[in-house]
């Protein structure tokens, strides 16, 4: 079995198909008796809904990821290298077109036959924030084939005014005195410390986002429980109102058929009394022509 086409099949399906869909390859797999594929196969996970939107955007609009994905590049190396211009640039380019994706996702995603929350989009934005600064999302996202959220939301904070341009040369620096040599290492360490805070607070932000959007997801699940449990228990109520007028009419049904049992060995008994007295009525009758024909 050719696995790496059956992957790439799988996470291009909608969620709600993906069980049924792999857990057909396993048993195809295993009657096949290929083990490792039926291993391999077995072990993938559903996606998400969100992961799930976001690598359709990948398969659907692939120059469009290609495009991001070199943002990423950009932005990865302005950091690197504490290029203030470059990082202003990148990040006002980053928050138009992670906007304008998302949109796009959600587009997507309802074209294909599903309907995306606004929590679900925030879940989108996010994974966009960490294919930009993770390689190892970026990878996955770029073939379609994310499998799970982040376990963070990571992105890259916004270069703060003041931040130098990235460094000259080794030979121009040489060239400066030492005093200026001084001060220009004293704004590289400020503007990094200010960098490093930035993306501190801005990492912090995204986790209490993606803190939100966890116990939001919460709550709507607590909230269908408790719809599940209500139904559940109306149903048992109903059942149970059912068996107390089936438990009555049979009672009520039972208690007629004893009067009626009654009635009838009454009647037995009174024709048994009347048959007794037919008989003894016919035997005299009979004793009497006797005598009288005698």
């Amino acid at each position: 079995m050719d696995v790496e086409r059956v992957i790439d099949e799988l996470y291009g399906l909608r969620p709600s198909d993906f069980t049924a869909a792999r857990d057909a390859y396993v048993a195809e797999a295993r009657r096949a008796k290929d083990t490792r594929a039926a291993k391999t196969i077995a072990a993938l996970r559903r996606p998400p809904l969100a992961v799930w939107a976001a690598n359709l955007l990948a398969r659907e609009r692939p120059e469009e990821a290609e495009r991001f994905l070199g943002l990423g590049e950009v932005l990865r190396e302005a950091h690197r290298t504490l290029d203030g211009e470059a990082l202003r640039e990148a990040s006002r380019q980053r928050n138009r077109l992670v906007a304008a994706l998302v949109r796009t996702t959600a587009g997507l995603a309802e074209e294909a036959g599903q309907h995306p929350s606004d929590a679900v989009l925030g879940d989108v934005e996010t994974i966009l924030h960490a294919v930009l600064a993770l390689p190892d999302v970026a990878g996955p996202w770029a073939k379609g084939r994310l499998t799970a959220m982040p376990e963070s939301a990571v992105g890259f904070p916004a270069a703060p005014e003041g931040t130098p341009p990235a460094r000259p040369p080794a030979a121009a620096r040489a060239r400066k005195a030492p005093g200026e040599r001084a001060a220009a290492r004293a704004r590289e360490t400020s503007a990094a410390a200010a960098a490093a805070e930035a993306e501190k607070a801005r990492n912090a932000a995204a986790e209490a986002k993606a803190t939100l959007v966890r116990r939001e997801r919460e709550r709507d699940a607590a909230r269908e429980a408790e719809a599940a449990a209500t139904e559940t228990a109306r149903k048992a109520a109903d059942r149970l109102r059912r068996a107390d007028r089936e438990r009555a009419e049979a009672e009520e049904a039972a208690a007629e058929a004893d009067r009626a049992a009654a009635e009838a060995g009454t009647a037995l008994r009174t024709a048994g009394h009347a048959l007794d007295e037919a008989r003894t009525a016919a035997e005299h009758a009979e004793e009497k022509a006797r005598r009288a024909g005698g």
